[in-house]
């Protein structure tokens, strides 16, 4: 696969010798995008300041997102499409300036397909504390140097206040749909819980109604392997030499994520016992494939994205409890008044069904009664950005709703 393709977005492969060579060079202190940067097919919207869940605000918030098609005339086409963790707001096009990867979920948005941007106004923007353009720790704060490690501590309900400020700006007063995956799946779900008069459709795909004691430990670790990193300076590395910055604790934790995006019988399938080249693996200084593999997606993945980003997007994971404060799951998702899609992966070892099912049970508008779709796939997690012909038509049964 092409380097630039997002790996989360295609099935596991051999890593050639060719995009090793690729990634061989210095990696930028930071994969953020920076004011100055090349905006590529980014527009910008000011949403002013922002209060916060937990208490303080962050002040002049600037949105970056994308937009395919045309608004109707009565607002009625709008859909919301919510990235993951790592994802941004380029879900269609080619890499190029100002967009170090493909779009990662062009088997859905594009002519002919299932949010075709002739019928549908479809909006992506990127989370409030991510990296590709949207206020974050490597934005710059009012005195002019980097938020870092100062920038405040987020939610996914702060996430999705930002989200319907530039609903506002755009002149959208209810969204046809809002659809999102994993950390976007949470969003989706608070969506319809905080602005359920503003959305007509949800789609939660791969997505829990809180993140467990088993989530959040994973998140810890991957913490951990960033604060470890001595380039990592307490969060303070911007003005760091190329190659000096936190990338070697940032791609190890993006291996490890790695691990639990993926179904371990597509990585035996895959890979099995292979050797990455001719020599041994077995005390001859060679590699396991399976290895190099991981190894060739952390440094790929340090050149996109931000050590300081992934710290607040995990804390923001974490803080994913749909029932908190709102008297428990149930009561909360009863609130949701949208006709709903849940769907679950059945090979899915980072959000397993049983969160699906706990949310398809309390939500009255789900299509399929008191049950989530469950689809089969390899895959495990990254299916809902992999399996396009079954997430199409899945919601293509939504939209007929």
């Amino acid at each position: 696969m092409d380097w630039q393709t997002p790996e989360d977005a295609v099935p596991s492969a051999f890593v050639t010798e060719s995009q090793r060579r690729q990634v061989a060079g210095k990696p930028p202190t930071s994969g953020a995008w920076r004011q100055g940067d090349d905006p590529g097919d980014r527009s910008f919207a000011a949403i002013g300041d922002l209060t916060l869940e937990r208490g303080g605000s962050i002040p002049n918030v600037t949105i970056a997102y994308e937009t395919w098609g045309e608004l109707a005339p009565d607002g009625s086409n709008a859909v919301l499409v919510l990235h993951a963790l790592t994802g941004d707001s380029h879900v269609v096009g080619a890499p190029g300036p100002g967009h170090p990867t493909a779009g990662w979920w062009g088997g859905l948005v594009g002519p002919g397909k299932v949010l075709d941007p002739a019928e549908w106004f479809v909006v992506a923007p990127n989370m409030l504390g991510g990296c590709q353009g949207s206020t974050g720790p490597a934005s710059l704060a009012p005195d002019g140097a980097e938020w870092g490690p100062r920038f405040p501590y987020l939610t996914i309900r702060d996430q999705v206040a930002a989200q319907a400020a530039l609903s506002e700006l755009l002149g959208i007063d209810r969204w046809a749909l809002v659809v999102g995956g994993s950390m976007g799946g949470m969003q989706v779900l608070e969506w319809g819980i905080m602005h359920p008069d503003r959305v007509e459709r949800i789609a939660v795909l791969a997505a829990p109604p809180f993140s467990s004691a088993d989530e959040i430990a994973l998140n810890s670790v991957q913490a951990e392997a960033i604060r470890m990193d001595p380039a990592f300076r307490g969060g303070d590395y911007y003005d760091a030499s190329e190659g000096e910055g936190p990338h070697r604790g940032l791609s190890l934790a993006r291996r490890m994520a790695l691990l639990n995006y993926r179904s371990p019988t597509e990585l035996n399938d895959r890979f099995e016992r292979s050797w990455q080249s001719g020599i041994s693996p077995l005390g001859g200084g060679g590699r396991f494939a399976v290895g190099s593999y991981l190894d060739f997606h952390g440094n790929k993945f340090t050149r996109r994205f931000d050590a300081n980003s992934y710290l607040v997007l995990t804390d923001a994971m974490d803080s994913h409890d749909v029932g908190r404060d709102r008297g428990g799951v149930a009561s909360a998702l009863a609130r949701v008044r949208a006709k709903a899609l849940v769907l679950g992966i059945d090979s899915d070892r980072l959000f397993p069904v049983v969160g699906q099912e706990t949310i398809a049970r309390h939500l009255t508008g789900n299509i399929d009664g008191d049950v989530p779709v469950v689809i089969s796939s390899p895959f495990g997690h990254d299916a809902f950005l992999i399996e396009d012909a079954l997430v199409a038509a899945q919601l293509r049964r939504l939209l007929a709703s």
